[in-house]
């Protein structure tokens, strides 16, 4: 008998407006349907599995902390809002894969990432099992635009976790009397970012494959306390280390693969959302490009570069984000995201995720300290985040518990992608050496 949610309850207001961000994901997907538009995770847990029976019951019974979960899209493409959706049935959404033995655990895990959503659903979770009596796997999947990262986050914490608060960073409380100066902030940084994304035309790195439309899964992991004591020492984040440690894995994977980058721009994901807003709801995300010093194609004259030093990629990733973490930038990406025009929003997005202007989709996340489903215990996190057609990657840095996991999510065809998350935990090994005291 399918499990069903009294969604009325879980929303008590007739409707949740939509976000200039969620209907330009919802256009795009109208324009590309042939695109996968969805991220999510994988958490993996030590323990029997659940019958997938009692997971929809479990699922059903944590829904209420989430009411954009059991809501659907009405009102037409101009001004839809989230509503409560009355046919809304838990079984519609959780699902299972069965491995056939040890050796089927990765075609399980491959089905649960690339088995689309049930028709007119924007999410879904499968339990995967059957590799071992004392390990499982939850895969959710959500359509980008029911949430973002930041979203996601909280429903893991909801569904999983201890309730612990997010750690992203957020501007104080903006005052009135500054308006006309972070309107001036907010559009000439829009222009910059614009501008840069037109100078790029013709740059794109030759990508050596025929895409298959099948995604895969690679995991590595460090100690977090490696990736904070890399950054302290270098006045950076840990967010720093692993997108200077990127550019290593960029200029090793480059070199092993032969395939040339005469440049890589990551697209960076920036949560802007007011301290006061609620994470549950749709997008209030910000795509910022970033240059990662990469410079492996060979100029006329010289030869192939590696990249530059450890430390030397670093510094080049921390000039930038530096002024991420400054108030008056996150300031002015926070209101951008709340005042652009759809038309403005939807051409930007589209515009910053085009392979022309980035080539890797790259995100982190504080997800948890720890999670558990009944006597079962999560023992890791996997993000996985938009792939776009014509991307080398995705790759996302989730932080749970002591472990820093990075997972690289990519096309089946992508030459040596399995090599990316050992490439990442050497170029880590390589900065930690490099910023070891003398």
């Amino acid at each position: 008998m399918p499990v069903s949610v009294p969604s009325a309850q879980s929303v008590p207001f007739p409707g949740h407006p939509t976000h200039a961000v969620d209907r330009a994901f919802l256009s795009m997907q109208r324009r590309r349907p042939d695109v996968r538009w969805d991220a999510g995770g994988v958490a993996y847990l030590s323990g029997p599995p659940p019958s997938l029976a009692d997971l929809r019951a479990y699922v059903g019974f944590r829904l209420d902390r989430l009411p954009l979960l059991t809501s659907r899209v009405e009102g037409g493409p101009r001004r839809p809002r989230w509503r409560p959706d009355a046919d809304f049935t838990v079984d519609r959404h959780v699902h299972e894969v069965v491995a056939e033995g040890p050796e089927g655990w990765d075609a399980a895990l491959h089905t649960a990432l690339n088995a689309p959503f049930a028709p007119g659903t924007y999410w879904g979770v499968w339990l995967v099992h059957g590799h071992a009596p004392d390990e499982y796997a939850l895969c959710y999947r959500f359509h980008h635009a029911c949430q973002d990262g930041s979203a996601a986050a909280m429903t893991f914490r909801a569904m999983l976790g201890e309730g612990e608060p997010s750690a992203r960073p957020v501007p104080g409380k903006g005052r009135l009397a500054g308006l006309p100066r972070r309107a001036g902030t907010a559009v000439g940084l829009a222009a910059m970012f614009v501008a840069g994304s037109l100078a790029v035309r013709g740059h794109r790195p030759a990508v050596p494959f025929v895409p298959t439309g099948e995604r895969r899964l690679w995991r590595g992991r460090v100690p977090a306390d490696t990736l904070r004591r890399i950054g302290t020492a270098s006045g950076g984040s840990a967010h720093d280390v692993h997108l200077a440690a990127l550019t290593g894995v960029l200029s090793a994977w480059s070199v092993r693969s032969g395939v040339p980058l005469p440049r890589v721009t990551a697209l960076l994901p920036v949560d802007a959302r007011r301290p006061d807003e609620e994470q549950t709801w749709g997008n209030r995300c910000f795509a910022l490009p970033l240059e990662l010093p990469v410079r492996t194609a060979p100029e006329r004259g010289t030869r192939p570069q590696d990249g530059g030093s450890p430390l030397r990629r670093l510094e080049h990733v921390m000039a930038t984000t530096r002024k991420l973490r400054g108030e008056a930038w996150r300031q002015a990406i926070q209101d951008l995201v709340r005042s652009m025009p759809d038309r403005p929003t939807e051409w930007y997005l589209r515009r910053m995720l085009s392979p022309r202007v980035t080539q890797v989709m790259t995100t982190s996340m504080p997800v948890a300290d720890k999670g558990s489903l009944g006597d079962t215990q999560v023992t890791g996190v996997a993000l996985l985040p938009l792939l776009v057609p014509g991307h080398l990657f995705g790759v996302g840095l989730s932080f749970f518990g002591n472990w820093a996991e990075v997972a690289f999510v990519a096309d089946r065809a992508l030459p040596l992608g399995e090599l990316l998350p050992e490439l990442w935990e050497q170029a880590v090994g390589e900065l930690e050496g490099a910023s070891a005291p003398v």
